[in-house]
């Protein structure tokens, strides 16, 4: 077989690689964001409906919760920074008090071409939230286009594994964004981002 034709074979065979890659991430993209739609319906649904509800004491009051479209981009493979010693923070609320977490790692991870870097708290409390670990931040967007004191996103990492994945399309705001009687966790300073997350859920209106 002629070189010439060798060639064109193996043009032809990366060609339809390529398409068959492009598909398949269109396909993955798609149930993705199915995923972040279905989940984000049935916190809507625990928000009209149940006693847990912020809006439970008065829910003629509740206009549902906005969103930006859900976008692949901004869930993220960062890399985990482990702490050499895990520290107990506190960390300030929304209604002057203070609260105590531990200071879990970082998680490492570049967006729109900024290198950054969160936090990641460990609960300490007792009950079912002792062990979660979630991110407190705040962005370019916060104040503007969503809660100025700040989202969360909760994470998880297993134990030895060098990275975490950041899904800020599931980034939310926490019940103090709703009613005042709550007692919420603000981030802390090094939590405060340049770059704007425009992922997630949007100010409550």
């Amino acid at each position: 077989m002629k070189a010439k034709n060798i060639l064109l074979i193996l043009v032809v065979v990366a060609m339809i690689v390529i398409v068959f890659q492009s598909l398949q991430d269109s396909q993955d993209d798609s149930a993705y964001i199915q995923k972040i739609l279905d989940e984000r319906q049935q916190t809507d649904r625990f928000m009209r409906s149940s006693n847990e509800s912020p809006f439970a004491a008065n829910r003629e009051s509740y206009n549902g919760l906005n969103y930006f479209p859900p976008d692949p981009r901004f869930r993220i493979i960062a890399n985990f920074e482990p702490l050499p010693k895990k520290d107990l923070l506190l960390i300030y609320t929304n209604d002057g008090k203070e609260q105590q977490y531990v200071r879990y790692g970082y998680a490492v991870f570049e967006l729109h071409g900024v290198k950054d870097s969160l936090l990641i708290l460990e609960s300490v409390g007792v009950g079912p939230a002792r062990g979660k670990l979630f991110i407190p931040f705040g962005d370019a967007t916060s104040a503007i286009e969503t809660y100025g004191a700040g989202r969360y996103l909760d994470v998880n990492h297993v134990r030895g594994s060098q990275t975490i994945t950041l899904d800020f399309n599931k980034a939310y705001n926490p019940y103090c964004a709703y009613n005042d009687t709550y007692s919420c966790p603000l981030p802390p300073r090094e939590n405060l981002l340049e770059v704007a997350i425009r992922a997630g859920e949007k100010n409550y209106k």
